[in-house]
């Protein structure tokens, strides 16, 4: 399986498909799973390369709070690691964070699509979304603060599923906290200026988590951002209206951005 390392921190990823790379860079606690929709509709028109955050799945968890400049390092070596000189970053929630930090510190970023997420950390109550990955229970009761009613409702098989990835991949309380601490800390509202390029803002609009109106903010503040919401959608947007995120992403990957 391929790993880079980042001084003594291993860093599991994944890469399948060929061309322009789409790098997934993921959210507070979650493992790879929540890529799943979003891998299959890239990987083939482009190479789909999904990492672990350390703390996370098969990535090393070392003892913590992490830093969001710490986790923006993580994705460049696995980048490096991988020969990928040119990306386009998709990030969600935490995972956004991390790809505008990227964006602000390396040159390999093409275009951002940035996912239920914001320029500023602070005050968000996020430890709803959180569940002991051994507890079947808690894990799916915390999904309530990541989907909409509806999603329950309508999806339960999903909802079963997603319950065994979590229990298979998730983030352990320790390295849970390690990973918020750099969200909690994280303010970039006054560099927005600096990330110029193409910036695809995508939110839910019933998000109880990273509330809709720092989404909005986040798109205005970057000179080429756009802002859509995804009506009806919770936080976890692109897994619960996956569809419409991934003809939003791939029409938005489809726009000249390697300029």
């Amino acid at each position: 399986m391929p790993t880079a390392r980042n001084g003594d921190v291993s860093l599991y990823y994944d890469a399948d498909g060929s061309g322009e790379t789409v790098a997934f860079v993921g959210d507070l606690g979650y493992g790879a799973w929540q890529w799943g929709w979003q891998h299959a509709a890239v990987a083939g028109p482009y190479e789909s390369l999904v990492m672990d955050l350390r703390g996370v799945g098969r990535s090393d968890a070392p003892p913590g709070p992490y830093t969001i400049g710490e986790l923006a390092q993580d994705l460049d070596v696995v980048l490096a690691d991988a020969g990928v000189r040119s990306a386009h970053l998709v990030g969600a929630g935490l995972g956004g964070a991390v790809a505008l930090q990227a964006a602000l510190s390396s040159s390999r970023p093409a275009s951002l699509t940035l996912l239920g997420t914001a320029a500023r950390g602070a005050d968000l109550d996020l430890d709803p979304l959180f569940a002991p990955p051994s507890d079947s229970d808690a894990l799916r009761r915390s999904l309530a603060a990541a989907f909409s009613d509806a999603f329950f409702d309508e999806q339960p098989d999903v909802v079963a599923q997603i319950v065994e990835w979590r229990a298979d991949e998730d983030a352990s309380r320790e390295a849970w906290e390690s990973q918020a601490a750099a969200i909690e800390r994280f303010d970039a509202r006054d560099r927005l200026h600096e990330v110029t390029i193409p910036a695809l803002v995508a939110h839910g609009a019933a998000d109880a988590a990273w509330p809709v109106e720092r989404g909005r903010a986040l798109a205005d503040g970057l000179p080429r951002g756009e802002f859509v919401p995804i009506e009806g959608a919770g936080h976890l947007a692109h897994v619960e209206h996956s569809r419409t995120v991934n003809d939003l992403l791939l029409d938005f990957l489809g726009e000249p951005a390697l300029d």
